[in-house]
């Protein structure tokens, strides 16, 4: 038969434990002052009148007691002569109740599983001396009666707690290194020790960390001093599959960094795509049965004191509970002020560290430290992200269209499914008619967007081949740059040239002329046609004196735009892609590596750059070879002028006749003529009635001129109205 008084479950079983320890605790405590307390001087009798007026509260006998030689405190009474004599006598605890107590807490300690306390002494290497130094300190927080008899038991009133002094007393075994700072007790923050002024440390208050006393009573919860530095990352609702190019990295870090190894490595995981790496770790966790949490670098303490509780703390989380934790290293090097650079930190934190740790870098970090697990994570390939996006938008996409945004949008599975959900809820809330294709381009590009906006300038793409004046040969490489844009799917992934090489895969053009000469317009044509998103590189947000800085700002804007949907057009291209140098002082080194790394991220970019720059031949030759495209836009002619001078006015403005040969005879490009249309029209605003005329254009050219600091001829924009035509006889 079965014990009847059996635990019923683990949480009955621990509370039966803790209250046998907590039994024996006081008997031990109990026989422990009975010891203490002197034999040899006979009970002192305590004389008390057969009738009593006592002025103030009655205290039952049992609880008096006095110490031979010492006064008793004066209770003001009257005491008549004739009374009878009771003796007190002590609640001595025999040797044989002790033993049986704690044979009793030994039995329940063997109990599966183990209690608490147990099984944190196995985890943690903990001798039966600390053992039982932990839980006095616990027992303080689970028993009311533990502060009183360690007063007494070190005969102290004003000492109602536990010290090291009153352990090594009262328990067998005791050790001293059982103090020490290496030993579980202190190292693993396991007591507090309140060790104040000139007080000696066996004599130091000794309390023990609210964490443990909860886990010892049975809650399992995030210590509160980490969870304020750290986020949970849980699982999405929907549990995404792994793309195959993933799995193997999960599969790796499963297999060869948390099974058998001793100590755990530091999975470190390498790459640009922050969201998949936080992806891979947490499904490795998930397969380990682990729960994953967050640390972000910017959250990281710099004081050495700070660092190591950090790593103490989540270290013996890792060893209460199964969780993991992901460190946010992705902007480690970034540029910054010397006092933002984590680096020290962070090397500090996984020194001292321990449990399964993930890091996730850009590169390879030279830190020494703990062995490493260094894995490269890249994004899904096109292949893996076109199958998704047909398995998530299913028979309603057609063939086509899965295709020609995993080309153009290089996204993880999460933001696949995110972005399909999204077009999906928008349907069926607004009933767009939308085409499918439109909606999802418009949620792809806005999903690239905030990556981008904080790092270059985005600009609206209004432009189209109609407004576009150049040309033929001009106009023909354009639209295959488009083209190109458009079928690299069908050419790298269907045909397979990216199968043999990850090389210059990316589109790259250079655009060159004079300013005004309509290099940005053209940007804007083809950012229109291939509705992608057309960022501008500023320049004096870019480059930098400082070593480094230059490198680290461009890498941001690359890295960025490698999601796709972007198209970048960096302007004066020349300030950044000069020619190379020759070395004769630490800036000609420096420029020159600045160039180098500028011609390596371009080759691997894989989306499209454009260049913008009026002086081509200050650009290094070995840059012009990596270029796709280089299409010049020289100075327009009288007919190209005349087409644009046609184009100029938009159909709302009020325009009189305007002779447009005389006006294509200025020499002009086709961003003066722009400026010359706007602020004609401004002055035309001002007339009565308004109306655009040949003599205010004249005028806005003539200001057009002066601002050019061009030679003016008054003649060229001297205006006489012509003579009116006789009527036909």
């Amino acid at each position: 038969m079965s014990d009847p008084q059996a635990p019923k479950n683990w949480t009955e079983s621990n509370e039966r434990y803790l209250q046998a320890a907590l039994d024996w605790l006081k008997l031990k405590l109990q026989a422990h002052i009975d010891e203490t307390s002197p034999k040899d001087v006979a009970p002192v009798p305590m004389i008390l009148p057969s009738s009593v007026a006592v002025r103030g509260p009655v205290f039952p006998l049992n609880l008096l007691r006095f110490r031979p030689g010492v006064r008793p405190q004066t209770v003001p009474q009257i005491v008549q002569p004739s009374t009878p004599q009771l003796m007190l006598t002590s609640n001595s605890v025999s040797v044989e109740k002790v033993a049986e107590a704690k044979e009793k807490m030994e039995t329940a300690s063997q109990s599966e599983p183990v209690p608490a306390l147990v099984r944190l002494a196995k985890l943690l290497g903990m001798s039966p001396y600390e053992i039982n130094v932990l839980l006095l300190c616990c027992a303080m927080e689970l028993s009311p009666e533990i502060a009183a008899l360690c007063a007494r038991a070190q005969k102290a009133a004003n000492c109602p707690y536990p010290t090291f002094a009153l352990t090594m007393a009262l328990f067998e075994d005791a050790a001293w290194e059982a103090l020490s700072p290496e030993r579980p007790l202190r190292y693993w923050r396991l007591l507090e020790i309140s060790q104040a002024g000139a007080t000696a440390l066996t004599n130091s208050p000794l309390r023990a960390d609210e964490r443990i006393v909860n886990w010892v009573k049975g809650l399992a919860y995030l210590d509160d001093r980490l969870s304020s530095l750290v986020t949970y990352l849980d699982a999405p609702e929907e549990e995404i599959t792994q793309p195959p190019s993933q799995q193997k990295v999960v599969d790796t870090i499963v297999k060869r960094g948390w099974r058998g190894a001793a100590p755990v490595p530091v999975v470190e995981l390498l790459g640009t795509d922050g969201p998949g790496k936080e992806s891979i770790a947490r499904t490795a966790a998930r397969q380990a049965n682990l729960h994953l949490y967050k640390l972000g670098i910017e959250q990281l303490p710099t004081t050495p004191g700070d660092i190591e509780t950090l790593a103490r703390l989540w270290h013996r989380e890792s060893l209460l509970l199964p969780v993991a934790l992901y460190v946010d290293a992705h902007n480690l090097l970034a540029a910054g002020a010397p006092a933002e650079n984590k680096a020290p930190a962070l090397s500090r934190f996984l020194s001292l560290c321990g449990g399964p740790l993930f890091l996730g870098v850009r590169e390879p970090w030279e830190r020494t430290g703990p062995s490493r697990l260094t894995l490269d994570v890249a994004l899904p390939t096109v292949a893996e992200q076109e199958k998704e996006w047909t398995a998530v938008l299913g028979a309603e996409a057609g063939p086509d269209l899965p295709g020609q945004v995993a080309a153009q949008f290089n996204l993880e599975f999460t933001t696949i499914h995110a972005v399909a959900a999204e077009v999906k809820e928008a349907e069926a809330i607004d009933g767009s008619e939308a085409p499918l294709r439109d909606r999802l381009w418009a949620a792809c590009r806005n999903k690239v967007r905030p990556q981008m906006d904080s790092l270059a300038q985005r600009l609206e793409p209004k432009a189209t081949w109609d407004d576009l004046v150049v040309n033929d040969d001009q106009k023909g490489l354009l639209q295959q740059l488009a083209a190109q844009v458009g079928q690299r799917n069908r050419v790298y992934e269907e045909w397979g040239f990216a199968a043999r090489t990850d090389r210059g895969l990316g589109i790259s053009a250079l655009f060159s002329g004079d300013s005004g000469t309509g290099k940005t317009m053209a940007a804007e044509v083809l950012a229109n046609h291939l509705q992608l998103n057309l960022y501008r590189i500023d320049l004096s947000a870019v480059v930098s004196k400082y070593i480094g800085e230059t490198e680290e700002n461009l890498r941001k804007v690359f890295d960025a735009a490698d999601n796709g949907g972007v198209i970048l057009f960096i302007d004066e291209a020349d300030a950044l892609f000069g020619k190379r140098t020759e070395i004769k002082d630490s800036h000609d080194r420096y420029a020159n590596i600045e160039i180098n790394y500028l011609l390596q991220r371009m080759e691997s970019y894989r989306g499209l750059a454009i260049l913008a720059t009026n002086m081509k031949s200050a650009l290094d030759t070995a840059f012009l070879r990596r270029l796709r495209f280089i299409i010049n836009f020289p100075f327009p002619g009288i007919a190209e002028r005349r087409r644009m001078w046609e184009k100029v006015f938009p159909s709302g403005a009020p325009v009189g006749e305007l002779d447009l040969d005389r006006l294509s005879r200025l020499n002009l490009t086709g961003g003066n003529i722009a400026n010359i249309a706007m602020n004609a029209a401004f002055l035309a605003a001002e007339q009565k009635p308004p109306l655009v005329t040949m003599p205010l254009v004249l005028a806005a050219a003539r200001t057009e001129a002066l601002k050019m600091e061009r030679p003016i001829n008054a003649a060229d924009f001297h205006w006489e109205e012509p003579e009116p035509r006789e009527a036909a006889a």
